[in-house]
């Protein structure tokens, strides 16, 4: 069967993260082609690059070496290392040491002014690497830079100027170079985390909602099986006692009441049911409040069953433990008297206490392992867990059967337990 498409699916495209155009031009068309803005930049680079190879002048101790050199080694290197700029977005530490030994050349070979180089591959470690390996770079190239000029210079085979002017050209072009990177890169960064993070939270949205629906749909199952079950049991029985007596009066009186607990299922599921629809009708958030334990029971005993009930102490309860405790007290009595229809008693006892309240329906009659198929139990220890409770079910001493519930009272203003009890006849 086709999986429904789910919003998780598309979060990755950026349409439905609303991301905001780049600002300008210029900077939108870069964007948009990224390998023709290489390109651009590469044979730009090339170039200016090449243009200061020509100042090169033969020395007179080693005019061949210099102009070999000059003319095969250098160009080499600066078509190489302008190569290197086409990736300088995947390799921007390569790019940059190309670039160092383009600047190392031109020193060389008595260059004073260099190229562009430094300037891109500056850029390009701060954007596509990090601040701190562009700072680190930019330093140690610098440094090194200065080291070699100063021995050259030292040896006699570059003036001072040359190397003077070399070491600052090379550090004012890194140095613009590295700001600008940096700058561009920390913004750069900073929204990839940005578009990151709006990505997981469209996520966890979608997950939440999820988990929602899948937590609303137990609720209503809850509800519906609740409502269902006993109702439809109280009918039953009074419709086989209404068609078993030859009374008629015994009979109106079952018919009657059949048709009141039909009325009242009827009423509680619309009520759960409105929640579904698509109107704007503004509709109850609180749950709905079932059946309390006196009319639970009194409801058992009009169908023709033993039960009881005694209630001990009292205690505020909050109106989702009140709501619990009808609900679990309405299921336990209608499991007996589907489960147990021979029963000679069915008893709910209810004791409150200011922490918390006690919930017991015993009957004589129903006997075996607690079942693991049906929906009635677990939706109690559902409902039992959700406030705080703990709730469990099975055979007794002396062939009975309980549900034991035990849920905190949850509610503000509790006061002690007055000693009162109250059994229904």
């Amino acid at each position: 069967m086709r999986q429904p498409h789910s919003r998780s699916d598309s979060v990755r495209e950026d349409e439905e993260l609303r991301l905001p155009r780049p600002p300008g031009v210029i900077r939108r068309f870069w964007a948009r082609h990224p390998v023709f803005s290489d390109v651009l930049i590469a044979l730009t680079c090339l170039l200016l690059s090449l243009t200061p190879a020509a100042t090169v002048s033969p020395r007179a101790s080693g005019a061949d070496v210099a102009s070999i050199g000059a003319r095969v080694l250098l160009p080499v290197v600066v078509v190489v290392a302008c190569a290197l700029l086409l990736r300088r977005r995947q390799w921007p530490v390569a790019a940059f040491v190309a670039g160092f030994a383009v600047s190392v050349l031109y020193l060389a070979f008595g260059v004073a002014v260099g190229g562009p180089l430094l300037l891109v591959t500056s850029y390009s470690l701060a954007v596509y690497r990090s601040s701190r390996a562009c700072w680190r770079g930019f330093g140690i190239g610098i440094v090194s830079l200065t080291i070699i000029a100063f021995a050259l210079e030292r040896s006699g085979a570059i003036t001072f100027q040359i190397a003077a002017n070399a070491v600052l050209g090379e550090t004012v072009l890194g140095l613009i170079g590295s700001l600008i990177g940096v700058n561009v890169g920390g913004r750069r960064r900073y929204l990839e985390a940005v578009i990151d993070r709006s990505r997981q939270l469209l996520v966890e949205r979608d997950q939440q909602a999820q988990l929602a629906a899948a937590a609303e749909r137990a609720r209503i199952a809850r509800e519906m099986h609740d409502i269902v079950s006993h109702s439809l049991t109280v009918i039953v029985a009074l419709s086989e006692g209404a068609a078993a007596t030859a009374d008629q009066q015994k009979a109106r009186t079952a018919a009657t009441a059949s048709a009141a607990a039909a009325r009242s299922a009827l009423a509680e599921m619309r009520a759960m049911l409105g929640v579904l629809r698509d109107d704007d009708s503004p509709l109850p958030l609180a749950p709905l409040e079932p059946a309390s334990p006196r009319d639970t029971v009194e409801t058992a005993q009009r169908a023709g069953y033993p039960a009881v009930l005694t209630v001990t102490g009292h205690a505020d309860l909050s109106p989702v433990v009140r709501h619990a405790v009808g609900r679990i007290v309405q299921e336990g009595v209608t499991n007996a008297m589907r489960h147990a229809p021979t029963a000679t008693t069915i008893a709910v006892r209810l004791d409150y206490a200011p922490e918390s309240v006690s919930i017991e329906i015993i009957n004589d009659a129903a006997t075996g392992p607690t079942g693991t198929a049906g929906f009635g139990l677990r939706g109690l220890r559902e409902r039992a867990a959700h406030v705080g409770g703990s709730l469990s079910a099975g055979p007794a001493e002396g062939g009975r059967w309980l549900l034991h519930a035990e849920l905190p009272t949850g509610g503000p203003g509790h006061r002690p337990a007055d000693e009162l009890k109250e059994t229904l006849p």
